[in-house]
């Protein structure tokens, strides 16, 4: 370099120490400013340049119009080159006449010249790449000033030393230099216009944080606006941004699932090349069952999220670069405090560098820490798209393996846990590199002696590896008793009000509370690990492990196979072919249905009949393609409606119920809802076709449900439609209505094909031909008549029940009747179905009396006279009928509240209640040990700092043990005051999990039914799983951490106050701005923490909704449609997370500049007093003046995460603490044993309404039904029929009047002293999985004698008995893995096992067939003979032989009395009766 600059004019060293070091006042050698100060930042242009162009080619976004900023921008850098090149000129000049320059004037203003030239092309290049705000020439333009600032001060120092300016020339043009300098460094921090042709971003409230300029994006300038928002006022939903394209589920999810296909197709490819070949491409692509070993998810996690987290690691590593230069600057510092001849200029230097340092690593490490978190949300977006898509295809053997509560496990925990990993993922390279390089740096301090702490560190990978692994095997278990917690209180919410009706409630909640005490003790377990494990960060990745094997384990299950229908091609003529087809439900059961041949012609009307059982839905399933197809060929051409037998209606208005995701065209829509007999149930509801139907259509009924699914069918326009079985559900004259207006051969459908499941043999006459099917095959195939004039199995059942039937009513409709058979003997049967149910004849003899037989078959045929228009008023609603309602649907359509977001600052008693929970004696003991542990670190910390300055004799100090020996007792104390905390943390935080659980458990077991029915499930199944989650496993950490850093900043604090009194000049100003900071900032995110929370709900419900109502998506094929509102879910989630996480960022670096602050104030203060201070006590403040910074970021962090994080307490208070039903046992107040004994109701001016607000269902309702008489209760839907039992059960109370059982007011008496004393066979058969005999049997009353006896009655002995498993036959998650027929025959199993003196029959027999109906009739005739029995009849002929018939119309008694003086008044029960052929 001096060859550069020695010779010729001008000439000087490169280096000269007395002028730059040793002196008071420095200044650096002309060389050293034209040479190494003037080329930094052209070494950084070039240096950086290559990558930045390809950054620029691969991020185009589109030009920007040239505008007066660009052209200022480009104009100062041509002018920069040509100030450069104006000094070459003249060094050339020189040359040429004689007076020769030092090569370095030659080369310097090519080089900057040059550079000048670039960056103004690079100005221009920029801008037809569409950049706003140019980091890289912002970091150029702040070099160029830094660099040109030394030299300017050096040359108006020489000149006014010298009384003269000794070049002129080159004087005034680095002035110039420098004044362009400075101003084009001011103009690159001015952002550019939006680029001309970018796609237009129409959003209100777009993300800011790409429009925004260097130093915005830097220092998360651009947050401050939220920040201040925030301030003023709680957030609101309408005050988030929208989310950048990117980071949208819809990209993120495609990326990752593009990368797992490719997974899967590799693990194929290994599979084929290893000779293990699969069955078609898709089992290939899709995981098929012979694949050797499952693809790699972290793989695919890697490939998609990967460049994210390199880009996260080169800040990561500058910062951690960054971090060992500090303590260099440390011992630097100290040696010139020990120094006193060391000029000040020296120290002060020194505290700047440190201070400067400091702040770089500060903008290193939140930039490290916004890509490595927002690669976290990214990666737990990705997890729950395909988690959610891969739960659409799962095959169903999969599906009865994976419950709702696992796969919402998968969705909520594991997929947090991924997202928790993410910043200790650099902690894999950079723990080893930090450990490398303090090693090197404390072995040029203390030699050989580091090799103790080395071999001490080397001990500990042993235990730590141990520690881990233990941790791993909790966390797996864990997450096992997680899932069996979810999955049990996920089927409790689905099934409550039967668990209400039947007083099951203490059974499951002892179940709930037995796995929750395992997942405690495994909790504890963990905690007292982590207490002893140093590195707690280590065990991190072994427990995202579990998860990782968990969602690789699920996204590798099995999916239906999309080909085992073929859709596309199919015999000319034919919607429908079946060849030779066998299915299964899992490759591990036997066949269903076997040896199927079917072909249904294009437009037939088609039935299939057949005993409970037999394999009519599973036939349906298997044309949906459902089932495994074990052989044959399945062939469906056109697109599919389909109505499932028990109606899946969604959460959201009965308008888009209806439409489907489907464009609303209002004539086919009218058309539809008329046809479905949709319309006079439009007036009773609230809002009409607006109102809001709750989870699972809890607000209607079961036949209003069927209808709505219906609807939805009809309104779809189809090509084939697959009814399983809709008529069962609804009134005799409604399904009449609904046959002929919609599937009959005069019905809307009537040029479609439709294959109807049918218990309605009435309507069999009308058909094209019938399918019988019998054990999972084809018995029958033709005609009505060709099949009656076969000798097989159908024309015997019609002829043994039905003779005669043309004489006693020849007035039946001919359409209906119309037979082409001799005499007309054969007229149509009604509401049942054909069984050859040999197993079911073998115990219980059917009776054949004709008479009672045909009445029951006649009873849901209506006329086609007037009978149908009084029951069936379709009249639609006029114009001025919809404007006096319109105002009422707006304030009344709404079921599902918005879920409440609390506001403002999170209340103390939620703070005292989490305190109680732990434990006052415990929570003392707590701050205590950290009071002493504090005490004991900063004792130590004194103690070491005064051995340090300890005089030295002879080369040695004295009292070396003495002075070692206190060092490692208050360091031996501080480790077992530390340990002994974490302890007592993890005793506090177990119990205080264990209580809230429990009172929010107990709680919503005994909430009313009208909760359950305004609340989504996925609310409450939130505050069981992830909330639940926070308080178990998240908030112990936060609280220790917040106790570590507040007892950091204590002694950090006390130890710079005892070595430098002057800080405390500035302890107060720096602490009223970090308080204003910490409440400015925790506002904002408290409330962003509230709307994340409750933004989170909505996806776990709809996802729960999704999985119970896959078959229907399917079919309807409308996935893409519930992938995009899944997504969109999750996108409104993410709004309110990725704010959240920018506040964190936003408040660290500010409050760590704070720190910074303090780092330069000690060095500081320790420069100025540096003659009464020792080097040992300004190392030791200095030192902890450098941890401040962390601890003070860290401290905010954790108080603003503990305030977050206690919203969990407060939602779980918040629904531990809702309105409860009355007590389950009043002991002052019991009935008498074997209570009732005489079984007398009666309702004296009794009302009631289904909540506060709503209109009376029953009005002023007075009725005694006497001990042992059989009630049948009649209506139209909506009068009140189910209503009446829930009143006898109290699911309702009464809003006046009473109801007396045996004389005693039921008000007066606990609920489960009430309703053991019931039996109810409930509309819809809900089963718990777990064995058959939990569920007949939870509180094991009763003998196996006794179970046996029951199944005998019920028609279930012989299915049972042919399982190997018998009574603990596993039954599915809502029993799927049995045909509804069959849940209802266990239904009336639990009834013959309570066999109470109170019965009440709720419609219970619409889903079985003929032949069963009778049986279970007989059953209870027989069995319930002595008892009173309450009938809720669709079926008029199950009513005919009751005591008496009670009719309601509108909440009143309309009529009440014995059938055959009913028919006799000719009232409403006459007309019911003679629509149905019964009068």
């Amino acid at each position: 370099m001096d060859a550069l600059c020695g010779s010729g004019e001008l000439g000087s060293k490169f280096w000269d120490s007395n002028l730059s070091v040793y002196t008071h006042n420095p200044d650096l050698t002309p060389c050293f400013q034209n040479s190494l100060l003037a080329w930094t930042p052209c070494v950084y242009l070039w240096a950086t340049l290559p990558c930045y162009l390809l950054y620029l080619r691969r991020h185009h976004r589109g030009y920007i119009v040239i505008s007066h900023l660009s052209r200022l921008k480009t104009a100062v850098g041509i002018l920069l080159w040509c100030v450069s090149w104006a000094d070459l000129f003249y060094s050339l000049h020189g040359l040429v006449h004689g007076r020769a320059p030092a090569p370095i004037f030659l080369v310097t203003p090519l080089v900057v010249g040059v550079t000048m030239l670039l960056a103004a092309l690079v100005i221009q290049h920029e801008r037809l790449q569409g950049v706003q705000s140019s980091g890289v020439l912002i970091i150029f333009w702040f070099l160029c000033v830094v660099c040109a600032i030394i030299p300017f001060c050096s040359k108006i120092l020489s000149a006014v030393a010298k009384g003269k300016i000794v070049d002129p020339f080159r004087f005034a043009t680095f002035c110039i230099y420098f004044t362009l300098a400075l101003f084009a460094f001011i103009l690159s921090c001015f952002r550019e216009k939006p680029p001309l042709f970018s796609p237009k971003n129409v959003d209100s409230n777009p993300f800011p944080e790409a429009d925004t300029g260097f130093f915005s994006r830097l220092t998360f300038w651009w947050f401050t606006k939220l920040a201040i928002l925030g301030h003023r006022r709680p957030l609101e939903e309408r005050d988030l941004w929208s989310l950048n394209k990117e980071d949208c589920s819809e990209v993120v999810v495609q990326r990752l699932l593009e990368a797992w296909k490719k997974q899967q197709k590799q693990a194929a490819w290994v599979a084929v090349a290893s000779g293990k070949t699969v069955s078609s491409e898709d089992e290939e692509l899709l995981g098929g069952r012979s694949r050797p070993r499952e693809p790699s998810f972290l793989k695919a996690l890697l490939v998609t999220f990967g460049p994210g987290f390199l880009v996260s690691s080169c800040f990561m590593l500058a910062q951690d670069l960054l971090s060992f230069v500090n303590p260099q600057l440390l011992s630097v510092l100290i040696r010139f405090i020990s120094n006193p001849t060391a000029p000040n200029w020296w120290g002060f230097l020194v505290a700047g560098l440190m201070f400067m340092c400091s702040v770089m690593q500060t903008l290193f490490l939140h930039q490290a820490n916004r890509y490595v978190f927002v690669m976290g949300l990214r990666l737990r977006t990705g997890i729950i798209g395909l988690i959610y898509r891969k739960a659409l295809v799962i095959s169903n053997s999969v599906r009865r393996e994976s419950t709702v509560g696992e796969i919402v496990n998968l969705m909520s925990v594991d997929a947090q846990h991924f997202m928790n990993l993410t910043p200790f993922l650099n902690l894999l390279w950079s723990g080893p590199l930090h450990i490398i390089l303090a090693i090197y740096f404390l072995w040029q301090n203390l030699g050989p002696s580091v090799l103790a702490g080395v071999a001490f560190l080397v001990l500990q990978i042993p235990l730590n590896a141990v520690v881990a692994t233990k941790m791993h095997a909790f966390q797996a278990k864990q997450m096992k008793f997680k899932d069996s917690r979810i999955k049990l209180m996920s089927e409790i919410l689905g099934g409550i009000k039967v668990l209400k009706l039947y007083a099951w409630e203490p059974n499951f909640l002892q179940q709930v509370e037995g796995i929750r005490q395992s997942e405690l003790r495994l909790l504890r377990r963990a905690a007292y690990l982590h207490a002893i494990s140093v590195f707690t960060w280590h065990c991190t990745p072994f427990l995202t492990s579990v998860s990782l094997k968990r969602i690789q384990h699920f996204l590798s299950q099995d999916e239906l196979d999309s080909q085992c229908v073929e859709r596309k091609t199919i015999t000319p003529g034919h919607a429908v072919i079946i060849e030779n087809g066998t299915f299964t439900w899992a490759q591990n059961l036997s066949p269903t249905l076997h040896s199927l041949d079917i072909q249904v012609p294009k437009g037939a009307l088609v039935a299939m009949v057949g005993p409970v059982g037999c394999g009519k839905s599973s036939l349906v399933s298997a044309l949906l393609g459902e089932m495994e197809k074990l052989e044959g060929k399945v062939y469906v051409k056109g697109s599919v409606a389909y109505v499932p037998q028990q109606a899946w209606i969604q959460n959201g208005t009965l308008q888009e119920n209806v439409l489907f995701g489907r464009t609303l065209d209002p004539s086919r829509y009218q058309r539809a809802l008329e046809a479905c007999a949709l319309l006079p149930d439009l007036e009773v509801l609230p809002g009409r076709d607006k109102t809001e139907i709750g989870e699972k259509g809890i607000n209607l009924s079961g036949g209003q449900r069927q209808r709505v699914s219906l609807a939805r069918a009809v309104y779809s326009d189809a090509d084939i439609f697959l009814l399983d079985d809709p008529l069962s559900a609804v009134d005799p004259h409604v399904a009449k209505h609904i046959f002929d207006q919609v599937i009959g051969p005069e019905g809307v459908l009537a040029r479609k094909t439709r294959v109807l499941v049918t218990h309605s043999l009435s309507f069999l006459p009308q058909m094209d031909f019938i399918i019988v099917l019998a054990d999972g095959q084809v018995s029958e195939v033709g005609t009505y008549s060709v099949l009656l004039q076969h000798s097989d199995s159908f024309a015997n059942f019609i002829h043994n029940y039905a003779p005669g039937k043309g004489k006693e009513h020849p007035e039946e409709d001919s359409r209906t009747a119309g037979l082409d058979n001799p005499g007309d003997e054969e007229v149509p049967l009604t509401e049942d179905t054909l069984s050859n149910h040999t197993d079911l004849m073998d115990n219980e003899p059917v009776t054949n009396e004709v008479q009672k037989q045909l009445k029951r078959q006649l009873s849901a045929v209506s006329s086609d006279g007037e009978g149908q228009g009084h029951s069936l008023p379709l009249k639609p609603l006029g114009p001025a009928e919809k404007v006096v309602q319109a105002a009422e649907r707006k304030a009344n359509g709404t079921l599902i509240e918005e879920e409440k977001v609390e506001v403002g600052k999170v209340k103390v008693n939620v703070f005292w209640d989490y305190t109680k929970a732990v434990g006052l004696s415990i929570t003392l003991v707590i701050c205590l040990l950290y009071v002493g542990q504090s005490a004991a670190a900063i004792g130590a910390s004194i103690w070491l700092s005064a051995w340090t300055n300890e005089a030295m004799v002879d080369g040695r100090q004295n009292n070396t043990s003495h002075r070692l020996g206190v060092y490692a007792a208050l360091g031996i104390l501080q480790g077992m005051l530390v340990v002994l905390s974490s302890i007592m943390m993890a005793v506090g935080c177990a119990r205080a999990a264990r209580l809230l659980h429990q009172a929010l458990l107990h709680n919503q077991m005994r909430s009313p039914q009208s909760f359950f029915d305004t609340t989504p499930s996925g609310r409450i199944l939130n505050r069981f799983s992830k909330d639940v989650h926070v308080i178990d496993g998240v908030l112990r950490p936060t609280i220790l951490m917040v106790l570590s850093s507040f007892s950091t900043c204590i002694c950090t604090l006390v130890i710079i106050v005892i070595s430098t009194p002057l800080f405390t000049v500035v302890i107060l100003p720096l602490a009223a701005f970090y308080i204003f900071m910490q409440r400015f900032y925790v506002a904002t995110s408290r409330q962003l923490k509230r709307l994340e929370s409750v933004s989170r709900s909505p996806i776990y419900s709809h996802f729960s909704e999704t999985v119970t109502g896959s078959s229907v998506i399917r079919a309807y094929d409308c996935i893409q449609d519930f992938e995009a509102i899944s997504d969109a879910k999750v996108d409104n989630n993410l709004r309110s997370a990725y704010p959240s996480f920018f506040s964190n960022r936003w408040l660290g670096v500010r409050v760590e500049f704070v720190g910074n602050c303090v780092v330069l104030f000690a060095a500081l203060f320790a420069v100025i007093g540096k003659s009464s201070l020792s080097p040992g006590m300004v190392g030791l403040s200095v030192s902890y003046a450098l941890q401040v910074t962390f601890s003070l970021n860290l401290l905010i962090r954790m108080l603003s995460e503990l305030e977050s994080n206690i919203v969990a307490v407060e939602r779980v208070k918040e629904y531990s603490k809702t309105k409860t039903e009355a007590p389950w046992v009043i002991e002052g107040s019991r009935p008498p044993a074997g209570w009732p004994t005489q079984g007398e109701v009666e309702f004296r001016n009794y009302s009631v309404r289904y909540r506060p607000g709503l209109d009376l269902v029953l009005k002023n309702l007075s009725l005694h039904v006497r001990s042992g008489e059989k009630v049948g209760i009649v209506g139209r839907t909506g009068a009140g029929k189910s209503s009446m039992t829930l009143c006898l059960f109290r699911i309702l109370e009464a809003s006046e009047g009473e109801i007396r059982v045996d004389g005693l007011n039921i008000a007066d008496i606990g609920l489960h002293d009430l309703r053991s004393q019931l039996t109810i066979i409930p509309q819809e058969p809900i089963l718990f999985s777990g064995t058959l005999r939990r569920n007949l049997d939870p509180f094991s009353n009763y003998s196996e004698e006794d179970l046996w006896h029951a199944l005998k009655l019920s028609h279930l002995h012989t299915f049972v008995s042919s399982q190997p498993a018998g009574l603990d036959f596993q039954c599915s998650e809502g029993g799927e893995n049995l045909s509804v027929g069959q849940r209802q025959l266990v239904c009336l199993a639990r009834a013959l096992l309570r066999k109470s003196r109170i019965l009440i029959l709720d419609e219970a027999t619409a889903a079985v067939d003929l032949e069963t109906d009778d049986l279970i009739q007989a059953t209870i005739r027989t069995q319930f003979e002595t008892c009173t029995v309450l009938t809720i009849a669709h079926r008029l002929n199950t009513v005919m032989d009751h005591t008496r018939v009670l009719v309601l119309d509108k909440g009143t008694v309309a009529e009440f009395d014995s059938p055959a003086s009913l028919i006799a008044a000719r009232g409403i029960f006459y007309g019911m009766a003679r629509d149905t052929g019964l009068a």
